[in-house]
């Protein structure tokens, strides 16, 4: 959601624009008329119909852009700034409306409206200033403690009656997907089998042995923080589950490939300072996701034996 340059009121007609890396993506994995390329290629009748809906003054999405949404700056009928969010349906950011909703702009951008219409989930949200992401604008060492400042108080009890999934349902469809992925590649590229076992099943009982359920953000990382005036930083784009806290940190790491893969114990250590959380436990799930994620980044491999119980 990062603007590549300001917006100001009152901008030319323009012809509809793609986000690049959502054009890239759907280029590149979806086969020819599916029901994402349907979905794209409605778009421009979808964002109309809410620039109407919301009466919007819209500019051009942001570039290069996510490979899910169309995302663009627009200004209300009052004049204010704010972003226009297009998604495409897709089952990890759910309940992205609600999430936001219950965080009430602590620690995130504001949702000013929200609607879902077959395959698309649009959200009215407020504007970040000037939107810089963290990942630009500070050194990794910084960035830790910027996220972890976050993930404090994104970490709330979940409401009554909360419309939110488990971590544990999280855990064990993605153990799924990995043992099938796992089972069709060639066993020269394979893990140790103890390892691949040991990794996944943690995977699948850790959320259980949990003694805290918070509201989880479990997508939180420096590409997903945004430079803003009402407060410094606020993160963007969560995938709302409840559960083990100690999982958020995960995503963030995983970021930076080469620190991991520098001395993996201290990156835990680090970030288990900054969270208060046991570091034997953020090891265990490190190590569990980076089994998880093996088949697709290989080069995790030489960190998860490092990591391993």
């Amino acid at each position: 959601m990062e603007p590549t340059a300001s917006f100001e009121k009152n901008i030319e007609v323009f012809p509809f624009e793609l986000p690049r890396n959502l054009s890239r993506s759907v280029a590149d994995s979806d086969t020819s008329g599916s029901e994402r390329q349907a979905w794209m290629a409605a778009l421009p009748l979808v964002v109309d119909d809410l620039a109407r809906r919301w009466r919007l003054d819209l500019g051009r999405p942001f570039q290069p852009g996510g490979v899910a949404s169309w995302v663009a700056p627009a200004h209300t009928e009052a004049g204010d700034l704010v972003v226009l969010k297009v998604g495409w349906c897709h089952d990890e950011a759910l309940h992205e409306a609600d999430g936001l909703r219950v965080w009430d702009g602590q620690g995130t951008v504001r949702i000013y409206d929200s609607v879902v219409v077959d395959t698309t989930s649009a959200l009215l949200l407020e504007a970040c200033e000037p939107g810089s992401a963290l990942s630009q604008c500070m050194p990794p060492q910084e960035q830790d403690a910027v996220v972890a400042g976050l993930l404090r108080r994104l970490w709330i009890e979940p409401p009554t009656g909360h419309p939110f999934r488990t971590l544990q349902s999280m855990c064990d469809w993605w153990a799924d997907e990995f043992e099938e992925k796992y089972a069709a590649v060639g066993s020269g590229v394979q893990l140790d089998p103890g390892l691949g076992r040991a990794g996944i099943e943690l995977f699948r009982s850790l959320p259980g042995t949990a003694e805290r359920t918070v509201l989880l953000c479990t997508d939180l990382h420096s590409g997903n923080i945004l430079a803003a005036g009402r407060e410094p930083w606020l993160a963007i784009d969560p995938k709302p589950y409840v559960g083990d806290p100690t999982y958020d940190p995960l995503q963030h790491m995983l970021n930076f490939p080469g620190r991991l893969l520098e001395d993996p114990v201290g990156f835990v250590q680090r970030m288990a300072n900054l969270l208060d959380l046991d570091p034997g436990r953020l090891q265990l799930w490190l190590f569990a996701r980076c089994v998880r994620e093996s088949v697709d980044r290989p080069g995790l491999r030489d960190v998860l034996i490092e990591l391993a119980p």
